[in-house]
């Protein structure tokens, strides 16, 4: 089981980026670089692989609407570059507001979409021409709205690194999950509750495996929560930090009918707490929709407590087939965390 994080920025993410060295120091195998509707993930991306040396740099996630096929190839190559082969490529649907909202593009077709891309993506990391009459029309004829008719097949003009950069893909309907394990080099889920996980997407998982590739490893899963190590009431308070985020994201990330988080939350059982939240959360009440967060849930998906307790999650996450273990340090000394969480998952 490797180990991982977030870079975790408020508004400067170089003063982030200088933590990222200390935890590479101290063992962390991958980082992860979000960009939702802030700053784009390959310009930090690219920053943090000229900071480091041996640390996965990863973007967790590029949406698939605002980027073109060719200009995530462009991208998934560029960064495995600079980084000398240490990029992932972790591509995502995102959500109709910030795709609609922010980029003004239709939040049509995620799920052929994405394969698509992926496969476009592979193709021309091999530096084939890229052809496809799919949703993606290459080369863009004049009956699919080419203005000159003048668009010729192409390959991609320089070498890059690797001729295969993984990809991983940020999923968690039953269909999108299905064909992650299909034909993705990784999953990316959310709100991963490892005792439950089974139960909400191992149809999904299983039937997708059965249709897998021979010549694509086995599947790669990235899950995790906050991380804090300690034997008293304060550190169990921490978990408490926690609710804001999963609130956002249960309550207010989407609009009602459409929360893809809010749907989980409901697989998982908390049909009653997820309506609830959502209400409140929609309604302006963030406090209050906080607060109705399980205690549970907040439990089983983080990793606060003593250090028995510690083990005990880090043993379901791997039984669950989570193989990357990702952390959000709760701690100011997040590379002594690092160095321990790397001993525990190593016993």
């Amino acid at each position: 089981m490797k180990l991982s994080s977030s870079l975790m920025y408020a508004g400067n993410p170089r003063e982030a980026a200088d933590q990222v060295t200390a935890l590479e120091q101290a063992g962390l195998d991958t980082i992860w670089v979000a960009e939702a509707y802030g700053f784009d993930s390959p310009t930090l991306m690219g920053y943090l692989a000229a900071r480091t040396e041996t640390i996965e740099i990863g973007s967790a996630i590029l949406n698939i609407y605002s980027r073109t096929p060719g200009a995530l190839l462009q991208t998934a190559a560029g960064l495995d570059n600079v980084s000398g082969g240490r990029a992932i490529l972790g591509l995502g649907a995102s959500g109709p507001q910030v795709i609609e909202g922010f980029h003004g593009v239709p939040y049509a077709s995620p799920l052929g979409r994405t394969r698509e891309i992926v496969d476009l993506i592979r193709r021309g990391l091999r530096r084939e021409k890229l052809t496809n009459d799919g949703i993606f029309k290459l080369p863009l004829s004049k009956e699919d709205g080419a203005v000159t008719g003048l668009g010729k097949p192409l390959k991609l003009l320089t070498h890059p690194e690797r001729d295969s950069v993984p990809i991983y893909i940020a999923a968690l309907g039953q269909k999108s999950v299905r064909g992650t394990a299909e034909y993705a080099d990784g999953w990316l889920p959310f709100l991963y509750y490892p005792e439950r996980a089974k139960a909400v997407w191992g149809e999904a998982v299983a039937d997708g495996t059965a249709k897998r590739p021979d010549d694509l490893a086995p599947l790669e899963v990235v899950a995790g929560g906050m991380c804090a190590i300690g034997e008293g009431p304060e550190t169990k308070a921490l978990l408490d930090f926690a609710r804001p985020l999963i609130a956002l994201y249960v309550g207010g990330m989407g609009a009602r009918g459409k929360n893809f988080y809010n749907d989980l939350f409901c697989d998982y059982g908390f049909e009653k707490e997820a309506k609830e939240i959502q209400d409140l959360y929609l309604d302006g009440k963030k406090q209050e929709a906080e607060a109705l967060v399980p205690m549970e849930f907040l439990e089983a998906m983080n990793l606060v407590g003593p250090e028995s307790y510690v083990k005990e999650r880090i043993a379901a996450y791997r039984e669950s087939g989570v193989t990357n273990l990702q952390i959000t340090p709760a701690t100011e000394d997040a590379p002594a965390l690092v160095r321990r969480m790397k001993e525990l998952i190593a016993e």
